[in-house]
């Protein structure tokens, strides 16, 4: 008996001892009540249609709708069984066609900075590594994952999308509470036996400690600052999101504590990899990357001697935002 003819002739009861990922299904959806000793058709008669088409179900669909949400779960279940161990980014060209020359293996927990002009390539190395590059884009780059080319089913499997990217701009279309916003995607990431609460809880102290003004749980999403938004959905990436490769368009124009959020990405043994004009962030990665031209340069390991000046990098870092701070707040810039 195939998965649907199951569902159409066993009882909710049945199907939520077999599958129990269908209890998760009918919480998402607000039908956490139908009766356990019904078919799922017979306890839709005494529903509305209207109210059922408003959580997107018909009541010839159901199995089909069930069918994908276990299957998207499993996905979830069997998360670990395909960790991601390094990425490597094979060269291509630069925009004159010369060829870049370069093999880089990235291991979890690396962090990676990406550093050149402004219009000199940046971005379209972050897109590479986004779409997972197979010698089809402009630069003709290739993306291996765990030393291996990846066919098209893995590629575009976008249920279990191997890399997040925070832009520059995070907008938010859903008008849901932060804490509602944060519960949904645990849910829908972590599976049944995670503790929901915990995470949300502390999902949202880190994005708190990150942001420069300091938002509520019941805090609409929308009426987020875009320091705040960033801020939510870098704790996010780094509590809930299974993605194992993070990318992040210059983070240093996110009015957050840059420094803390990459230090929380990494220790969630997570590939960040981050462009940007900060040279305390570029010095604080384990390499970068340096553009030119459209192409990758240069690979450069930062150095113990390099390291030991980020110290001073900050103390002049810590007076210029002490400057910032200082003008927001209305005072003369008499000394510094």
């Amino acid at each position: 008996m195939d998965f649907k003819e199951f569902v159409q002739t066993h009882t909710i009861g049945e199907i939520k001892k077999s599958y129990p990922q269908v209890i998760d299904y009918l919480d998402n959806t607000g039908l956490w009540n139908l009766p356990d000793n019904l078919t799922f058709a017979k306890a839709f008669e005494d529903i509305d249609e209207e109210d059922l088409w408003q959580v997107g179900i018909k009541g010839d669909n159901i199995a089909d709708e069930l069918t994908k949400f276990i299957a998207a779960m499993q996905d979830i279940d069997v998360h670990d069984e395909n960790k991601i161990e390094n990425i490597t980014i094979l060269g291509g060209v630069n925009k004159q066609g010369e060829a870049e020359n370069i093999k880089l293996l990235i291991n979890t927990g690396e962090i990676i900075s990406i550093v050149g002009p402004t219009g000199s390539g940046k971005s379209r190395l972050l897109a590479d590594i986004e779409c997972l590059a197979q010698a089809d884009t402009p630069t003709k780059r290739t993306i291996l994952i765990n030393r291996k080319e990846l066919d098209d089913e893995a590629r575009f499997n976008f249920d279990g999308k191997l890399v997040a990217q925070l832009s520059q701009n995070m907008n938010f279309i859903m008008d849901v509470s932060v804490e509602d916003f944060l519960t949904m995607h645990a849910k829908v990431r972590m599976g049944r036996n995670c503790d929901f609460a915990e995470v949300v809880n502390r999902c949202f102290a880190m994005a708190n400690e990150l942001a420069g003004e300091k938002f509520t749980l019941d805090t609409k999403v929308t009426q987020l600052s875009g320091g705040q938004s960033r801020a939510l959905m870098i704790a996010d990436v780094a509590c809930i999101s299974s993605s194992p490769i993070v990318l992040i368009d210059e983070i240093e124009n996110a009015g957050i504590d840059r420094q803390q959020a990459v230090k929380v990405l990494a220790k969630s043994e997570k590939i960040v990899i981050m462009s940007t004009h900060d040279p305390l962030l570029a010095l604080s990665a384990d390499k970068r990357i340096v553009i030119k031209n459209g192409g990758i340069a240069k690979i450069i390991e930062t150095t113990q001697q390099e390291r030991d000046c980020i110290d001073q990098i900050r103390k002049l870092d810590n007076i210029l935002l002490d400057i910032r701070r200082r003008l927001r707040m209305g005072e003369l810039i008499e000394n510094i």
